[in-house]
């Protein structure tokens, strides 16, 4: 390590990188909040590690972003490099570090789970794969195409469907056995090994198995024709066809290809995706996509040995071959790895990784780097899409208004009430053109008295500012670069009032009212209004921040006038004061809550007693 290099390293940092051990193993990179923020592996921990150290101007972008958050260095030493490949992937399943190449949501990919060795045996889509001897298959990124599949293959496998309990109560049959769509092992109708040698058939299915099942489904259905048995040859002919259903998308690749998935890696400038055929028996079976995070300044050969590692260290199926698009990093450790846990699943080591060249296979790995790079071209067009309708909007209201430079926050602000009756207000803000709703404000006009949108509007400017400039509240910090009010020229010079009256400078703060009926603009100073064309971004951006300070605003009034309404029949309820009114109104969100809640409960509230929870529930049941 260089001298003035390691002199920039924090002292604590430099202490740890001095007791890093020689073996392999992996490390973890924590924040000063302790978070993980990078998982790694190395084959030399302390040669690894240090190098993040060594020359920090020839780090990569990520890299270098990540240095300086590293507060402690932690790691766990393995006896091999193939042992640390596996615990690198369970390490970045479980803490998710930012800095890593991950798959987006992988914790939600669903699967298929059967367990042979239960007495009844039924299929269930599971959210996470245990290590309880029972058989799963997935991930599926598609949990509606794997339901309809199953929907079609309960033509062929009418499993059972009800619960371990229902089972156990016995008959008689539910719906399912009348419609060809259980066996009925509730009712007695089927024995226990008919019933088991159809569940694996199944998971023969699911395998990939499937022409081998086919051709057994055509024999018995002959045999049972030849023996004259009508009906159960025509249940053999309707599970062929609804066989052949699922089947008939597969696209046949080569009879002579041995079962394999084919992974390939589709890259733009916002968007990764890997994508995944499973060939089995020469056949394209199925497909799935995933989309990639963490792949600033990695390599192609780094992400797609990234996903090859996350992938196969959570899928159920590990086929004797892998093809690739490309070349991996860490090709040969990977593939050991891989033997070992294939070894462990099904007793067979036979694993390869090939980057084929020509023929079928390099078609495949093609076919499915194309399917990759479709899918990265829509994300880019919705990524532009989107940018046209957020930043891209908020560059063009800048010019539309003649703003010195972007509304990068912009709020708007609603006044609801009925009649006068418990008016609010609401405060929206948009940062870089999208909806931030944690920064979304809300307000209790006290000071208004009836209808007065304008002394509302008043009070709700004067005290969001007065918030920020006088009391520095953070929650009201920073300012906005464009302010909004749902209203005319009436309620944008109450807006303008109230912001000199709390410290604010109209001049350096621009603000526009929107017009209910026209949606034009009126800015101070102009006696005409502002009409930004139908179709621009700015007008659709305008409208959104409006039609969310509208929605915000009347949820509040809303909730607001429900609760003045139970807080009215409360005070007519003999006994209930107003030290218990405030406990029930803690306790219950609605008349109907209490109503549902019961004796019981409503004398279990602090302060209440039974005879004051029978009188609330008398009145709370007469009401019309």
């Amino acid at each position: 390590m260089g001298a003035n290099a390691w002199h920039e390293v924090d002292p604590g940092i430099q202490e740890q990188l001095r007791q890093l051990p020689e073996q392999p193993g992996c490390y973890l990179f924590r924040d000063a909040a302790g978070e993980v923020i990078y998982v790694g592996k190395a084959v030399s921990l302390k040669n690894r590690v240090r190098s993040y150290f060594h020359n920090p101007s020839g780090l990569a972008p990520k890299v270098a972003a990540m240095v300086p958050q590293i507060a402690r260095i932690e790691t766990v030493v393995t006896d091999t490099e193939t042992e640390a490949l596996a615990l690198e992937c369970n390490l970045i399943k479980h803490y998710r570090p930012r800095f890593n190449v991950r798959l987006r949501d992988d914790k939600n990919y669903p699967y298929l789970r059967v367990d042979l060795n239960a007495e009844w045996p039924t299929i269930r889509l599971v959210r996470n794969m245990r290590g309880d001897g029972a058989r799963y298959f997935g991930p599926f990124t598609n949990s509606g195409a794997v339901r309809e599949t199953l929907r079609a293959l309960r033509k062929v496998f009418p499993w059972r469907s009800c619960s371990d309990r229902r089972l156990a109560q016995g008959g008689p049959p539910c719906l399912y056995f009348h419609i060809h769509r259980c066996l009925a092992p509730c009712d007695g109708r089927v024995d226990r090994e008919s019933y088991h040698a159809m569940m694996e058939e199944l998971v023969a299915f699911l395998e990939g198995r499937r022409g081998e099942l086919i051709q057994r489904l055509e024999k018995r259905m002959f045999e049972a024709a030849e023996e004259e048995r009508y009906e159960q040859a025509a249940v053999y002919r309707d599970q062929l066809a609804a066989l052949r259903q699922v089947t008939e998308r597969q696209k046949i690749v080569s009879q002579a290809l041995e079962d394999a998935d084919v992974i390939a890696l589709g890259r733009g400038e916002h968007a990764v995706w890997a994508q995944v055929l499973y060939v089995r028996e020469g056949k394209v079976v199925d497909e799935a996509a995933f989309d990639l995070t963490g792949v600033e300044g990695e390599s192609d050969a780094e992400v797609l040995g990234a996903f090859v590692k996350q992938y196969y260290a959570q899928a159920a199926q590990i086929p004797p071959r892998l093809l690739l698009d490309q070349p991996i990093e860490e090709q040969e450790a990977i593939e050991a790895w891989l033997a070992a846990r294939r070894r462990e699943r099904n007793g067979s080591a036979r694993l390869q990784i090939r980057v084929p060249r020509r023929g079928p296979k390099r078609e495949l790995a093609r076919m499915a780097r194309k399917n990759a790079e479709l899918l990265v071209r829509r994300e880019e067009e919705e990524w532009a899409r989107r940018r046209a309708s957020t930043e891209g909007a908020v560059e063009e209201l800048r010019s539309w208004l003649g703003l010195p430079r972007p509304p990068r926050r912009i709020e708007c602000f609603d006044i609801s009430s009925t009649r006068g009756q418990e008016p609010v207000g609401s405060m929206v803000v948009f940062v870089d053109g999208k909806a931030a709703r944690p920064l979304y404000r809300r307000f209790r006009v006290q000071a208004a008295s009836g209808p007065d949108d304008y002394e509302a509007m008043r009070e709700v400017i004067y005290r969001r500012f007065r918030r920020a400039l006088v009391e520095r509240d953070p929650k009201f910090l920073p300012l906005p670069d464009l302010l909004l009010v749902d209203g005319g020229k009436g309620q944008l010079g109450a807006a303008l009032e109230a912001m000199r009256l709390a410290g604010a400078d109209p001049e350096r703060i621009p603000a526009c009212g929107i017009a209910k009926e026209k949606e034009w603009l009126f800015a101070p100073g102009r006696s005409d209004p502002l009409i930004l064309p139908a179709d621009s971004a700015a007008l659709h951006l305008v409208q959104r921040s409006r039609d969310e300070a509208h929605r915000f605003a009347v949820t509040y009034h809303r909730q607001r006038r429900g609760r003045a309404a139970l807080r009215s029949l409360l005070e007519e309820v003999p006994g209930i004061g107003p030290k218990r009114m405030k406990a029930l109104l803690r306790a219950f969100p609605s008349l109907e809550a209490m109503e549902q809640a019961g004796e019981e409960a409503l004398a279990r509230v602090p302060g209440m007693t039974r005879a004051a929870a029978r009188q609330l529930l008398d009145v709370l049941r007469s009401r019309v």
